[in-house]
């Protein structure tokens, strides 16, 4: 019988994408020949070793305009020397080209997207560039027959926009981990760590505010960030010029494979996305579900989607107003009750056996399944 292959691309450098990697292993285990494309750099780290195929495109720009343009370009080319059955572009920054080789080759074509991309805050002062990201999605996106999204809030907005129904699976992780394949860093002990990860480590998410709040907290607080981002070297100027070196610590961008290790020796997590814009009013970041599968409670700001899984799972407590004062308030609040603390715990354990991969995935046979036989 012949095995359908997929070619799934995406933006990223592969290292640290879970949703993309789950995306593909579920393809593989459902018999598809996968391919993934993503970007790297000349001091991107390695991929590990997966059960599907990898490639990526050396890149040279990081920011701005020209980093979009060079891999769409280069995308765009790369997939010409690709066979395929089906495509699958992840986010609107690989759409054009998957959609052009679909359209020419009549390939069928699959749209996940992981965000509402065109409410992001890097494009809110910059109209033009917007108009030009809504202009490919108001084209591209009614032609699409097979489109899925991470949450309700997402979805709706979309079916408002363009009138298109989504299917929804969120980021949630799988039950049972893989084995780490580096080794684990091990956070200080007798600290009362609270652990903040970062795949985008941007403006509008909150780190400056944590990193303010540990002026609040006593010395047996710790703040851990973890992961990569634009806004690392400013963040990293305010603990030195607040001497806050002994309260806060900086962990490069760990594999998925590693990072619930890591989180699982927190006490808390931390996700402080500000609503101010639509893309992080919309957010449900994979964080969250990352914090209870490690078991321990999250403190988060009041944005529907996760206000909406804290508050349906009692994993934590969520904050109206993301500022140094309400997070240091909300941090006290947690770990002065002891039996509070334990029963969010306790709810994480019961939690992540609904919210989980394993679960999740049937959302993708309404996808998938017709595509390959």
């Amino acid at each position: 019988m012949h095995k359908k292959r997929v070619v799934v691309s995406v933006i990223s450098d592969l290292v640290s994408d879970q949703r993309v990697h789950r995306v593909c292993s579920y393809l593989h285990e459902k018999g598809a020949e996968v391919l993934l494309i993503g970007r790297s750099f000349k001091d991107s780290a390695p991929v590990s070793s997966r059960n599907y195929h990898t490639s990526r495109i050396l890149c040279r720009y990081r920011r701005g305009p020209l980093q979009y343009m060079e891999f769409m370009l280069k995308l765009w080319i790369r997939l010409f020397s690709q066979k395929a059955d089906i495509f699958v572009s992840n986010d609107l920054d690989t759409l054009l080209p998957n959609y052009l080789h679909s359209f020419f080759r009549k390939i069928p074509l699959v749209y996940d997207s992981h965000e509402y991309f065109t409410g992001a805050p890097e494009l809110r002062d910059r109209k033009f560039k917007q108009k030009l990201w809504r202009t490919l999605e108001r084209i591209l996106l009614p032609k699409i027959k097979r489109t899925y999204t991470v949450n309700e809030s997402v979805k709706n907005q979309y079916k408002k926009d363009y009138g298109i129904e989504m299917e929804i699976v969120r980021n949630v992780p799988l039950l049972h981990k893989p084995q780490p394949l580096s080794e684990i860093p091990r956070l200080p002990e007798g600290k009362k760590i609270l652990i903040m990860q970062g795949a985008g480590i941007n403006p509008e998410r909150g780190y400056e505010e944590a990193i303010m709040a540990m002026e609040l907290l006593p010395e047996e607080f710790l703040l851990v960030i973890v992961g990569s981002g634009t806004i690392l070297p400013e963040l990293k100027a305010i603990v030195k010029r607040k001497s806050l070196e002994e309260k806060v610590l900086f962990i490069p961008r760990l594999p998925f494979e590693t990072l619930h290790y890591v989180t699982a020796q927190a006490s808390a997590g931390l996700s402080l996305d500000k609503p101010d814009s639509m893309n992080y009013l919309f957010s449900l970041p994979n964080k969250i579900f990352d914090y209870i599968h490690a078991g321990i409670p999250v403190i988060a700001s009041s944005v529907p989607e996760v206000k909406k899984i804290t508050t349906t799972y009692h994993t934590g407590i969520c904050i109206d107003n993301v500022t140094a004062e309400k997070v240091a308030e909300a941090v006290m609040m947690l770990f002065s009750d002891e039996r509070l603390y334990m029963e969010m715990k306790e709810n994480t354990l019961n939690a992540r056996k609904i919210l989980n991969w394993e679960n999740e995935q049937k959302q993708l046979d309404k996808i998938y399944a017709p595509l390959l036989g």
